[in-house]
């Protein structure tokens, strides 16, 4: 099991998009990706450079004593801050708009929504990326968030109807199950834009959410997405047959007992340390 860990899944749809869109829609789910860590760098600039600044004030008190700060003393190393992480805040976000506005600018003369990235069919997701999708709306539509799983819906073309389960999982990537699920989700897409019915615009903060924009699928990402969607898989079974479940194998269904074994042993073998998966 651990030795198939490795291996980056690669089909996608049969009408496969040319290379150059791939590039921007993946371009623009990685930028989506990262923007939620600007505001942690500034947070912690900010922070640093208040204390350094305190330090130094403290420190010069001795040797040229607080006069020449005046009441101002205390709020010096709080304006440093504020400035440097700030600063630095809006100089990421600002780059940010420069290089998003570009790839939407570009995605928009070859025909296609930036704000809408499954309108025109699936063919940008990876198996893993929808497989994640999926048991995320499974895992919401248990929790009865009916926003959210309104949301997948309306995007991606899933219901409740779909032959789809997880904890355990009934479907694998690359699979003629998981083929027949792509094309039922991607008959929903059609027949909703043939209607006039258009998605909902989504951007970075339901991608940070959801990773909802489409990802390359490097051996890191596709690790990442496998964990993230047996982890689902793995809440969901100790959910209903209770924790150590492979210790009371009497719990659970005769037919699920071996998707529920396979399930767990994976998420344990991906959540291993590399230098200990070696």
């Amino acid at each position: 099991m651990v030795g198939r860990i490795g291996c980056v899944q690669r089909p996608r749809t049969p009408a496969a998009t040319d290379e150059e869109t791939l590039a921007l829609w993946y371009e623009l789910g990685r930028l989506y990706s990262g923007s939620g860590g600007g505001e942690q760098r500034a947070t912690k600039l900010g922070f640093t450079v208040v204390c350094a600044a305190g330090a130094l004030v403290l420190l010069s008190a001795p040797v040229f004593g607080t006069a020449w700060a005046g009441p101002f003393a205390a709020a010096i190393p709080v304006a440093a801050g504020v400035l440097s992480g700030g600063g630095l805040f809006l100089r990421q976000r600002s780059r940010f708009r420069r290089r998003t506005d570009v790839l939407r600018r570009l995605l928009a003369e070859r025909g296609l929504d930036a704000n809408r990235p499954a309108r025109e069919g699936l063919g940008t997701y990876y198996d893993a990326q929808l497989l994640l999708l999926r048991s995320e709306y499974e895992y919401l539509l248990a929790r009865d968030a009916t926003k959210t799983t309104r949301l997948f819906e309306e995007s991606f073309g899933f219901t409740e109807e779909d032959p789809f389960k997880t904890g355990p999982l009934n479907v694998a990537p690359d699979t003629p199950e998981m083929r027949a699920l792509r094309g039922r989700w991607e008959r929903r897409i059609c027949s909703k834009r043939q209607h006039g019915v258009e998605p909902p615009a989504l951007g970075p903060r339901e991608d940070l959410a959801h990773r909802i924009f489409p990802r390359e699928m490097t051996v890191p990402v596709e690790l990442s997405m496998r964990r993230a969607y047996l982890g689902i898989s793995r809440r969901l079974i100790l959910e209903r047959y209770g924790g150590n479940p492979c210790e009371k194998p009497h719990l659970i269904p005769e037919a699920l007992q071996s998707r529920v074994e396979r399930d767990l042993l994976e998420y344990e073998a991906l959540s291993i340390e590399p230098s200990r998966r070696l």
